[in-house]
């Protein structure tokens, strides 16, 4: 079996099944930092039900507009942050082809440019793990993780990212825990 690694950035966690009535209950979180201070994260599958161009103030091009607002995590529900991936980002600052931006300038910057492989995705809110805490979750088998992938990212449609993952994974558990359903009582 493959050893963990030790900081797990540019890997998913998985809601393991254990997390049930939280807010990370079947959630994929993508961890963009992590070092001995903590982690940052955005979770990828869960939208706010509104478009960017409803939550910011801008001038957006539309494309950006009509984008779905994912909601990241928790904290501070009004912070801004994004994910872009291109063909070749040399800078890449999550993992390679992948990169976390914070600013409404940058976005904006961004979204000036044009590239047909350029992909974006904007977040609202972000999750956080102070020191340790995040490790500690992991002993407790909260978590499951996962490689993460561009493909699964920005190609796989939200609703079906954590199932898909969990599949995947193999494993009789893991294929059970991916068809079950969010009320137990619909069983």
């Amino acid at each position: 079996m493959a050893a963990k690694p030790k900081f797990l950035q540019g890997h998913l966690l998985l809601d393991s099944g254990e997390l049930g009535g939280s807010f990370f209950a079947r959630t994929v979180v993508l961890i963009c930092q992590h070092d001995a201070e903590g982690a940052f994260g955005l979770v990828m599958n869960r939208l706010t039900g509104n478009k960017v161009g409803e939550a910011l103030v801008a001038d957006l091009p539309d494309v950006l507009k009509i984008s779905p607002l994912h909601l990241g995590g928790p904290v501070q529900p009004t912070a801004l942050s994004f994910l872009h991936t291109d063909a070749f980002l040399p800078d890449a600052n999550v993992m390679p082809n992948l990169n976390l931006g914070h600013s409404l300038d940058s976005l904006l910057e961004l979204s000036d440019s044009f590239s047909q492989d350029r992909k974006v995705k904007v977040f609202a809110g972000y999750a956080g793990w102070s020191q340790g805490q995040l490790e500690s979750e992991l002993q407790r088998k909260a978590w499951l993780t996962h490689p993460a992938s561009l493909e699964l990212l920005f190609e796989t449609p939200p609703e079906q990212l954590w199932s898909k993952i969990l599949k995947a994974k193999g494993g009789a558990r893991n294929r059970l825990l991916s068809q079950m359903p969010d009320d137990l009582s619909r069983n």
